[in-house]
């Protein structure tokens, strides 16, 4: 008889246990299941450009795409390509930091034309260094004015800057008083103009090839016009973005069968 309760005890001991055992299990798989945190794009570590590819669905392009930017510009064939006509006019400013760059907005500040083609300017942000390189060396930063058509196709150009100057750029200087510490939204200063004609170096002539963007998603049928002259910004000038962004440049991607044209 006492064995028969003992037996009982140890039964019902097993049975709890058991129970208890998938209950917890019934109340995990029921939880939520956990996610890896969200890698957000960037220029070093898990984020960085040789990741951007597997980041998201629609950054695959960075990954796979056969026409990238920025790149290398070892050698062009001369070809008659029409002027660069820039019909700009001073904007007040609205400047972003938004965690990868410093951005203007200008999609009131005028139009560049190429041939019979207009693009509008609709904004421009700062690499450091320059993406692009020119047999192999990179400028110290490059801005890229990105222009629009009315068909939405996008013309980039960009601007070599180096930190040789003696005197500071006007229009550099008058932005970079309003430089935004922290990312955020974009900040409008009403009494401060832009005018994007003295990011200008007086001779026009580019190259010329079909890229991408720089950035995630990398999209592709790009047009890009890379001036040959650089401009030259202070040293101080130069270190001050430094303070924001001090390395936030793609590396040069493979030119693969694209010819890069010469204006000269």
């Amino acid at each position: 008889m006492l064995y028969n309760k003992k037996l009982a005890v140890v039964t019902l001991t097993i049975l709890g246990w058991q129970s208890g055992v998938a209950l917890a299990a019934k109340e995990e798989a029921s939880k939520p299941e956990a996610k890896s945190p969200e890698v957000h794009w960037g220029y070093t570590g898990a984020g960085g450009p040789n990741h951007w590819g597997e980041l998201a669905p629609d950054h695959t392009t960075c990954k796979l795409g056969k026409t990238q930017s920025p790149i290398n510009i070892t050698k062009s064939t001369k070809a008659d390509l029409p002027p660069l006509q820039f019909d700009y006019h001073a904007i007040p400013l609205v400047i972003q930091n938004n965690g990868h760059t410093i951005k203007i907005d200008t999609q009131e500040a005028g139009n560049l034309t190429i041939g019979s083609d207009s693009y509008q300017l609709q904004q421009f942000h700062f690499h450091v260094p320059a993406e692009e390189a020119i047999n192999g060396k990179h400028a110290d930063m490059v801005v890229h004015l990105v222009h629009a058509n009315a068909q939405n196709q996008l013309t980039v150009v960009a601007i070599f800057l180096n930190a040789d100057a003696k005197d500071a750029n006007p229009l550099i200087e008058t932005m970079w008083k309003e430089l935004p510490a922290k990312s955020g939204e974009p900040q409008a200063h009403q009494e401060v103009q832009v005018e994007v004609l003295q990011l200008l170096p007086k001779n026009l002539h580019y190259y010329t090839y079909e890229g991408s963007l720089t950035t995630p998603p990398c999209t592709e049928g790009v047009k890009w016009i890379v001036l040959k002259d650089p401009v030259s910004i202070t040293k101080k000038e130069l270190a001050v973005f430094h303070k924001l962004y001090h390395h936030n440049a793609r590396p040069v991607q493979p030119l693969g069968e694209r010819v890069v044209q010469s204006s000269d």
